[in-house]
Order: C-alpha cells, then sequence, then structure tokens
C-alpha cells in the first residue's frame, strides 16, 4: 500500500485505469456470457416447442387415420411418444394415447390374428411404453392378455411348422429320388 502512494501521480493513474479497465471489461464479459445463455436456452425452449407443435400434427394426424400404433415409425402413439420426450407434461399426447388404448389394443390382436407376430410385438411395445409411463398400471392385464395371446399365435404357428416340416422334407426326399 505504501509503495502506490509513494509512486508517481502519473503512474499511479495508468495502474488505476488498468484496474478500472479490467474490472469492466471483465463485468461486460460476464454479462454477455450470461446473456448468450439466456439466448441459447429460450431458443431451446422455442426449437422444442415447435418440435412439440409439429409432432402433435403429425399424431392428431395419425389419430385421424386410424394409424394408431402401425405404420412402424408413422403411427400416432409413436408420435404421442415423441411429445412426451420434449414434454413430459404435455396433457394432450398423454390424453389421446388414453383414449386410443382401446382400439390400439384390438388392433394389436388383430395383427396378431393375422398372422403378423413381430407387428403385433412392435406394436404391443408401444403401448407398454405408453402404459408404464403414463397409465399407472390401470391396463397391464389387457398388455397381458395381448402378449399371452401373441405368445400362444407364436406356439400354434410353431406347432404347425413342426408339423409341416416332415412333410416337406418327404416331398424334397422324394424329388431327389426321381432325378437321381
Amino acid at each position: 500500500m505504501f509503495r502506490f502512494f509513494s509512486m508517481e501521480p502519473k503512474w499511479r493513474g495508468l495502474l488505476l485505469c488498468a484496474v478500472c479497465l479490467t474490472v469492466a471489461l471483465t463485468g461486460c464479459a460476464l454479462w454477455f456470457s450470461h446473456a448468450t445463455a439466456n439466448a441459447a436456452s429460450q431458443s431451446s425452449a422455442a426449437a422444442n416447442s415447435d418440435g412439440v407443435m409439429i409432432l402433435l400434427g403429425l399424431a392428431d394426424k395419425a389419430f385421424d387415420d386410424h394409424d394408431l400404433v402401425a405404420p412402424g415409425g408413422s403411427n400416432m402413439y409413436e408420435f404421442y411418444l415423441s411429445v412426451l420426450q420434449l414434454d413430459p407434461n404435455n396433457t394432450v399426447a398423454i390424453e389421446r394415447m388414453k383414449q386410443a388404448f382401446e382400439p390400439a389394443s384390438r388392433d394389436v390382436e388383430g395383427a396378431a390374428s393375422g398372422g403378423d407376430l413381430d407387428e403385433a410385438d412392435r406394436e404391443i411395445r408401444l403401448l407398454r411404453d405408453y402404459d408404464v409411463n403414463h397409465n399407472s398400471g390401470k391396463n397391464n392385464y389387457k398388455l397381458d392378455l395381448l402378449g399371452s395371446y401373441i405368445d400362444a399365435q407364436r406356439h400354434q404357428l410353431k406347432h404347425k411348422h413342426e408339423v409341416l416340416a416332415p412333410l416337406i422334407q418327404g416331398q424334397q426326399a422324394a424329388r431327389n429320388a426321381i432325378s437321381n
């Protein structure tokens, strides 16, 4: 401290100006970083909002077209589940999936009845994703029944293939014997 007062007045003024300039530049840098962070979070929120609006529009169209769980990649449940990733409390998405649960369950059952078991598995996974996260287990018994039905259909198909395999092998052996 004593040295500061013993300096020549011009050096003391220069040192004081340098300290003031350093403090001012540091303050500006802090303000700029804070303003930039706020702008980035606001633009991120706006982008999320735009994304949610786009996904809600796609989901509503899929709902109107009765594309509840199919086709894969372009159905109501996938769109609404994407909305919930961006906005976990989106009441529109939650309510629409709740309304569509029964008809979507019938669609899964139809896919299984039609023999498209891989598609039925994909569709039931969508319903389970919704049910686990937003329905508090209310419809788990329906999903369990659907899962059991799909498993039974798969077992029945396997049995059918096991019965047909010896017949096909016999036909193949007969063709080989004729050609030799």
